[in-house]
This record gives C-alpha cells, structure tokens and sequence, in this order.
C-alpha cells in the first residue's frame, strides 16, 4: 500500500542531496570519481525540541526556520567538499584570504552572501514594485489604487520567474536542479511502497506538490491577497508592513500546501498548478549516481517505526 505523504523532505546540494528525516538529517555526496559517501547534519530542530511550535497555523514559520537552518548547514558542508575536491594551488587573493581565516572562510562568505541576498530581495519583492506603481499611479489618467495589489503581486512573479530562468542557465545551477529532480523522483519512489533502487527511481515523476518552488509561487500568490489590505502607499511603510504579514503568510502557505498534497481534488490541482509548472524550470532529470546519493540520504533517514507516517 502507497504512502500517500511522509514527513521527509530533502534539498538539493552543490553535487550532493540532503534528507530531513524525523530524527536525522543527512547529506549524500557524489565525488568526481562517482564515490557516493554520506554525512549527518546536526542540528536541534525547533518544531521537536518545542512541540507547541508543531502545531497547524503556527508551525509554516518554524519549519521554514528549520529549513533555514538545516540548508544552510548542508551548504556549508557541500562548499567544503567541493573545495576539497579541488586540487589547484591558491594564488593571489585566494591565498591570503585561505591563510588568514582558513576554515570560517566558508562560513564567511556564505554569511555576507546570505545578508546582501535578504536585502536584494527587500528592494526587489517588496521596494520596488510600490514604487513602480506609485510612478504608473502618478501618469494614470483616472483612479488605478485598487490594482496596486495585482500590479505589484504580478510584478514579483514576474522578477521571481526572470531570476529562476536566469540562474538555470548556469552549468552549476543546472547540476542542482538536476539533484533535484533526484530528490523528488526518490521520495516519490518510498511514498509508492516501492525498493529504492535506481530502475524504480528513475521512472518516477519529478514535479512534487510539497517542492519548496511550489511554495515560494503560493506564498506569491498569498502575498497578492494580503496586499489587498494593506492600505499604505509609501515604499518603506509598506515594505515594512509586508515584511510583518510575512509569517502569517507563511503559516498559511504552509497548510494549505499540505492539505493540497494530502487531497488530490479538483481544486487541490488549481492550486498546485502554478507550482508545479515552475518546476519544469527547477527540476530536471538527473542521472543515475544523482539518484544513487538521493537513495543514500533517503536510507539514512527513515525510521525504523514509521514515524515518518502521517496518518
């Protein structure tokens, strides 16, 4: 009998996979000779150690600081195997920067990385599409306020989509969306019942209903809706507001994503449309060393109990 859902849930890695597990979290790398070896992430999830942060409506924003948390972790991780892979001598820069900070190097450089994102993203989501409409709002010959929600919510689609169709055309990005497709297509493979092996992993569907894509296109969506009310015109007053509906926005996101992938209805499919064709862009068919460490990260973190059931 199929496992209709399952609390596992994974994330594609620079040449590797990770799998979050109810009690492990584990990343599987695939090295340049093809040698799959596997790794456990430590780390103290907020929705087990407080289970009141568990709860439907409260836990969207938890888990995604988990997400946070777990992914960043596994990046870190997947950058130092990379770096060690790598067997050129440092020079210049490089070398000074290696000599002076050594290991948090790393850890540095995500950090500054992760910073300058967050406030791209502010100006880009949230800054700049107010003040678009704002400058179309001033030349409009009659009174347009009651579309700034639409025109501002379509506008981040838009921006959302132009980065994701910029960034696959990188040969690293594409290896990514490639383990993703792995990371899908397995976790599919245990949902059906079916021996993780590559021949039944490979023939699976790649496009999954709980795919973190799909929940960045909703939360736009919802984004729109809650636009609705709020009232305010100025960039940064409005910026804020947003960024404060953000947890709501999350929560809500969360459960109606998971009430989707539980009930296959009609308009359980109209909602996870949008997101699902945003992962034919996202995730793409990977071979078959991808699907073999998405296999390895899979094993290592299924329970022995089932606890992995949601009943």
């Amino acid at each position: 009998m199929a496992k209709k859902i399952t609390t596992i849930g994974g994330q594609a890695l620079m040449e590797g996979i990770m799998m979050v597990g109810p009690k492990r979290t584990v990343a599987a790398f695939c090295s340049e000779k093809g040698e799959i070896s596997t790794e456990e992430i430590q780390s103290d999830r907020l929705t087990k150690k407080y289970p009141i942060l568990g709860k439907p409506f409260i836990r969207g924003i938890f888990a995604m600081v988990d997400t946070f948390r777990l992914g960043y972790k596994a990046l870190s991780l997947s950058a130092e195997k990379i770096t060690d892979m790598g067997d050129e001598e440092l020079t210049g820069i490089d070398k000074w920067l290696d000599e002076h900070l050594g290991d948090k190097l790393t850890g540095i450089v995500m950090g500054v990385g992760s910073v300058l994102g967050l406030a791209l993203a502010v100006v880009l989501f949230f800054m700049l599409p107010t003040m678009l409409f704002n400058l179309v709002e001033g030349v409009a010959p009659g009174d347009i306020s009651s579309w700034r929600s639409l025109f501002e919510g379509a506008l981040r689609i838009g921006i959302f989509l132009a980065y994701i169709l910029l960034v696959s055309q990188m040969p690293d990005i594409k290896r990514v969306f490639r383990y993703h497709g792995a990371e899908h297509k397995t976790i599919f493979c245990y949902e059906a019942d079916l021996p993780l092996t590559v021949e039944n992993v490979r023939i699976q569907k790649r496009f999954h209903p709980r795919c973190g894509t799909s929940f960045m296109v909703l939360m736009l969506v919802l984004g729109i809706v809650v636009g609705f009310f709020i009232p305010f015109s100025n960039p940064v007053l409005r910026t804020v507001v947003k960024l404060l509906c953000i947890p709501v926005i999350v929560n809500i996101g969360y459960e109606v994503q998971k009430l989707c992938a539980r009930h296959d209805t009609l308009l359980s499919r109209i909602v996870t449309a949008p997101g699902l064709w945003m992962q034919r862009i996202t995730v793409k068919e990977p071979d078959d060393k991808m699907i073999e460490a998405a296999i390895a990260a899979m094993e290592a973190v299924i329970p022995e109990n089932g606890e992995d059931l949601i009943r």
